[in-house]
């Protein structure tokens, strides 16, 4: 690995980077329909509609962090049929490459981490590991050290087969043409503000995925191995509904939870789902490190004080850390734009009242 690090550090001298101009246009053009549909939403979307838009972005980021990252990606657990479609159709609602790629890719960020072999090496900037990576070549390494991976799991899952061979379609019917015509057909909201408050909530789910890449990588505590930069970011575990303690992550890629502790003692949505799946029995042979194996670990590599300070303010709670704090995430938005709406209306009638009233 030290090795590849520096083969990496030599090439990226000699490394030309080679923009895709296509990607720059489809990103700016997003972002720019994303923002207006921010102001579609702030001013006159039906509250049903963003109602609609809060839920699906904690539901069907699901199929992100429970279906491409720990189930596909890292094996940490096992799961039906049923709810492996069930997680398929929800990655298909997120647009963020078919499982498949998606896995290879994160695959190779963990073998490859902090190289050019990474996808997106961090060690190039918080921009490109957050976005950029996406509006240029990869790295000639990426393609070689990628092509190293082993992803003959997943070139037998039929579930993963199907959604490579219908990606395209599927992905733009269940990420734009569904919300956008439910929220049309249902509750009458007008067309146009239905697509473009949908392209909101597309480019918000994308960039909760992209902080983990940069911002859990670059700003927090690193309390498991001192020696990587990967970090615990309270605020990437809020916003990406459980993926945020990303430096326990990369020491104990296999932990189906992805944190050392349950959602019963920490936020973590994403363990709540497949834990209930579980209790239904839709999942199986859920993957969970020793507590002797972590606090080996810790001693070794780690803070032991920042983990005596993690553990003591957690307590045991089924509604405290996950459940209450969802529910707020999906209210909490809809109520601040009540409120600034109810704001502007009584400011701009009294405003007109006093200096248009005869």
């Amino acid at each position: 690995m030290n090795q590849l690090a520096n083969d990496c550090d030599r090439k990226s001298s000699r490394y030309q980077l080679e923009i895709v101009w296509r990607n720059v246009f489809l990103m700016t053009s997003l972002h720019l329909a994303a923002i207006y549909g921010l102001f579609l939403m702030t001013f006159y979307a039906k509250y049903a509609t963003l109602l609609m838009h809060n839920l699906s972005v904690i539901i069907l980021g699901l199929g992100i962090t429970c279906g491409a990252h720990r189930l596909w990606a890292h094996r940490s657990y096992e799961a039906s049929l049923g709810l492996r479609i069930f997680l398929m159709l929800l990655n298909s609602s997120s647009l963020q490459n078919d499982i498949y790629v998606w896995s290879r890719d994160h695959r190779t960020h963990h073998k490859f981490s902090e190289t050019d072999a990474d996808p997106h090496n961090v060690c190039r900037g918080f921009f490109f590991s957050h976005i950029g990576w996406l509006l240029c070549r990869k790295h000639p390494d990426v393609r070689q050290f990628g092509q190293t991976i082993s992803m003959s799991d997943l070139e037998e899952d039929i579930v993963i087969q199907f959604q490579r061979k219908f990606y395209r379609p599927l992905s733009i019917l269940m990420t734009f043409i569904v919300p956008t015509v439910l929220a049309w057909f249902c509750w009458n909201e007008d067309f146009f503000i239905a697509l473009l408050t949908t392209m909101t909530r597309y480019t918000f789910t994308l960039h909760a995925t992209w902080l983990v890449n940069s911002a859990a990588h670059l700003y927090g505590r690193q309390p498991y191995d001192c020696r990587m930069r990967p970090s615990d970011n309270l605020f990437v575990e809020y916003i990406s509904i459980g993926e945020g303690y990303h430096n326990y992550h990369h020491v104990f890629p296999q932990d189906y939870s992805a944190s050392e502790l349950s959602w019963t003692m920490d936020y973590n949505f994403s363990t709540l789902f497949i834990d209930l799946c579980a209790w239904f029995g839709l999942v199986w042979n859920r993957k969970k490190i020793d507590p002797k194996m972590i606090a080996e670990r810790v001693r070794r590599t780690g803070d032991p004080s920042l983990i005596q300070v993690y553990h003591s303010r957690k307590n045991y709670s089924l509604w405290l850390h996950t459940i209450i704090p969802t529910v707020l995430m999906i209210i909490l938005p809809i109520l601040t734009v009540f409120l600034f709406r109810r704001f502007l209306s009584r400011f701009c009638t009294t405003y007109f009242d006093e200096n248009f009233s005869r």
